[in-house]
């Protein structure tokens, strides 16, 4: 028999589970707009005497599909940074107005109809107008990857200390659900501080790629590590915040993690890798490395090859002042950059070699001092390293590295193209490490070298005349010039050209009998001498198969007297050589001697348009790999952004449609139904009016049996 003092104690207990299940429905509906909310359920056990037991509040949650949408939050932030990024270059490349290949086109066009006329001074004039709009394209596109670095630098750190805030917040929000479920009790979960966690580790998600578990040791508390495995957030509420820092490349982040401990422990730091992350951080630091990074070297590069191979032959040619060619741009300079432990105030300056420019790569150069004399340094190592520092390997899978290179006073030459001067008079030591990017910002810091279209040496400075009385057919099929180097101290670079208008004479040449190659008489068909300008047999020749490259065959096999060991001594003496079509005959003659008033000679600037169809720009450091062209290198560097655009592109699209999968899923559990929250509404006000219909009974009950009692 339920007694009436039972039934109070059923419906007391009814109207308040009611009550509570009525403020569940209601914060759920009010709460259907709020952004992290998660829904709420209240359920109770049965109570003892038959009435409600404690109710027990939680949230209504899904682990799996919540870890799911996260790792999806965290591919669409990675891909969506990565494609806005990567579509900027890209459309930059794309562009007619800083085309690149556009301007080599109009250029090398201006070469062609300059060469037509070269005399004409407007064609000139339009050729230098040309090269500075070459210069204008590869600076525009230089300076617009430069601030894109500096931009990424800026979203790094900010993205950085946003990353540290939530870490600082979700450590802090542990703290407190902690304390706030160890005053509610096991009845009820601190759900609005956990719905605010959940949010800061959402966002931290879109940030980088985490991982979120339960504490075993602290319930309530979650551990966050990166997908890597570092801790970011651990049990006791202590968190480990991101750093960046550098290294030599002070325009290129890194990141580390460092732990902030409180008490005796020690605090530590490790360093991350930063394509790795995920997320909006992963994504940046990939389009860095991928896209940026390497399209800075790129474009830099090919600056430097195309410079330098118009300059180099320029330099072999003769102007319209009759005077050997000079250079048409400046290329610069680049200061080495101290590693960390390397003292300051070393200065180590480093420029292309001149004629060198199609050895450059995009890599970066590492130089190590290995020996030091007096505190300067008389040897160094030479490593070759991509644009993050790791080492670039050859075709064999080693790192590129060079050792035992001899350096000395002034700019001594390094493989790759590039040579140093290290300027301190001393203060070096062994281990000392430079680094030296000449490819990263060079093509903004090209400049034309002249305004006089008289500059441009478009005619050979070597003229070949056969004599008028030769009797055989013999021709003059090519002259090749390649050293103008005038140096009267015949260093090991010097040529025959004497800088005043003609070639060296017996006074002049590394030679104490011999002036240089003035002229070729053939004795037969067959045999011929070489003479220099006072009729000086210099070497002869005999048993000739053909007649290319005249000098060049003197020097192997010139007899009686045989070619001079002191032009040999040289690096490219003298320079110059000649190849014949025809068949010559005895007393037949070609003399050889210094272009004056070559006025309509376009030779060598036909030569200088052959340029664009020359492999000038270095694939790699493996020498083994053949070049590519000018514009076949700008269409690769098109070509790769492009690809990667578009890749980036679909990549975004799948993730986000996997993104909106996973949030459909979640929200199925987590999200509020106003319809299923409604239908709750109504249940449970029916039972709440039931409820207090059982206490208006008991009450009716207990007074009757009062009556009665009376």
């Amino acid at each position: 028999m339920v007694r009436p003092v039972d039934m109070f104690n059923i419906a007391k207990s009814g109207i308040n589970a009611s009550s509570t299940l009525l403020q569940t429905t209601s914060k759920n509906i009010a709460n259907v707009n709020t952004e992290g909310y998660v829904r709420e359920r209240t359920t109770f056990e049965g109570g003892i005497l038959g009435g409600v037991g404690e109710p027990t509040t939680e949230r209504v949650i899904d682990v799996f599909a919540q870890n799911q949408l996260r790792r999806d939050i965290t591919k669409v932030g990675e891909f969506e940074v990565y494609q806005q990024k990567a579509s900027a270059i890209d459309n930059l490349l794309a562009s007619d107005a800083n085309s690149i290949a556009q301007g080599l086109s109009e250029f090398f066009g201006s070469l062609q109809t300059a060469a037509d006329d070269p005399s004409n001074l407007s064609s000139r004039e339009l050729v230098l107008a040309q090269g500075r709009d070459v210069l204008r394209r590869f600076g525009t596109v230089s300076d617009f990857l430069e601030e894109k670095e500096k931009e990424v630098n800026l979203e790094f750190t900010s993205m950085v200390n946003r990353a540290n805030d939530l870490i600082k917040n979700i450590g802090e929000l542990n703290n407190a659900i902690q304390v706030a479920s160890g005053d509610f009790g096991s009845a009820r979960e601190p759900t609005t501080l956990m719905n605010q966690r959940d949010k800061s580790i959402d966002e931290l998600a879109e940030l980088m790629a985490i991982e979120v578990n339960d504490s075993k040791s602290e319930p309530g508390s979650v551990n966050i590590n990166l997908k890597t495995g570092e801790s970011l957030v651990l049990d006791d509420g202590s968190f480990n915040l991101i750093e960046i820092s550098s290294d030599a490349d002070l325009g290129r982040k890194q990141l580390q993690l460092s732990t902030e401990f409180s008490g005796a422990k020690n605090d530590t730091k490790i360093n991350l890798g930063e394509t790795s992350l995920g997320g909006q951080i992963g994504g940046l630091f990939r389009y860095r490395d991928e896209i940026l990074a390497p399209t800075q070297r790129d474009i830099g590069q090919m600056a430097l090859a195309f410079a330098d191979a118009v300059n180099s032959q320029n330099n072999l040619g003769m102007d319209l002042d009759f005077q050997l060619g000079g250079n048409i741009f400046n290329l610069p300079e680049f200061v080495g950059v101290n590693y960390p432990g390397t003292p300051n105030g070393l200065p180590v300056t480093g420029r292309v070699t001149p004629g060198s420019g199609e050895l450059i790569t995009d890599a970066d150069y590492k130089v190590t001092v290995t020996s030091v004399t007096a505190g300067v340094p008389d040897e160094v190592q030479l490593e070759m390293l991509n644009n993050d520092g790791t080492p670039k390997m050859d075709a064999s899978g080693n790192p590129v590295v060079y050792t035992g290179i001899t350096v000395g006073a002034g700019f001594s030459e390094l493989p790759g193209g590039l040579e140093i001067d290290f300027e301190a008079a001393g203060g070096y030591s062994v281990g000392n490490e430079f680094l030296f990017q000449p490819t990263k910002y060079a093509a903004a810091d090209i400049e034309l070298a002249t305004d006089r279209p008289q500059d441009l040496a478009f005619a050979s400075p070597l003229r070949v005349q056969p004599d008028s009385d030769n009797l055989g057919t013999a021709t003059v099929r090519q002259v090749t010039v390649t050293n103008t180097t005038v140096d009267p101290a015949l260093g090991a670079d010097a040529s025959a050209f004497d800088g005043a208008g003609g070639i060296h004479g017996v006074a002049g040449s590394p030679s104490a009998t011999v002036g240089a190659p003035a002229e070729i008489l053939f004795t037969s068909p067959t045999d011929y001498q070489v003479l220099d300008s006072a009729g000086n047999v210099i070497t002869n020749v005999s048993g000739v198969s053909d007649y290319d490259n005249l000098l060049a065959q003197a020097e192997a096999s010139g007899a009686t007297p045989s070619w001079p060991a002191s032009f040999s001594a040289l690096d490219d003496y003298p320079g110059y050589d000649l190849s014949l079509s025809g068949s010559p005959r005895a007393g037949d003659s070609f003399t050889l001697s210094y272009n004056a008033n070559g006025v309509n000679d376009n030779t060598n600037a036909l030569k200088m348009i052959n340029l664009q169809d020359e492999k000038l720009v270095q694939v790699s450091s493996d020498a083994s790999n053949e070049p590519r062209t000018l514009f076949d290198a700008f269409s690769s560097v098109v070509g790769n952004v492009g690809e990667k655009a578009a890749s980036a592109d679909i990549s975004l699209e799948a993730a986000e449609a996997m993104k909106s999968q996973s949030q459909e899923w979640f929200d199925s559990v987590s999200g509020v139904s106003l319809d299923e929250e409604a239908a709750n509404l109504i249940r449970f006000q029916q039972s709440y009016a039931a409820a207090a219909r059982i206490l208006s009974t008991a009450q009716d009950m207990f007074e009757t049996i009062l009556s009665a009692a009376r």
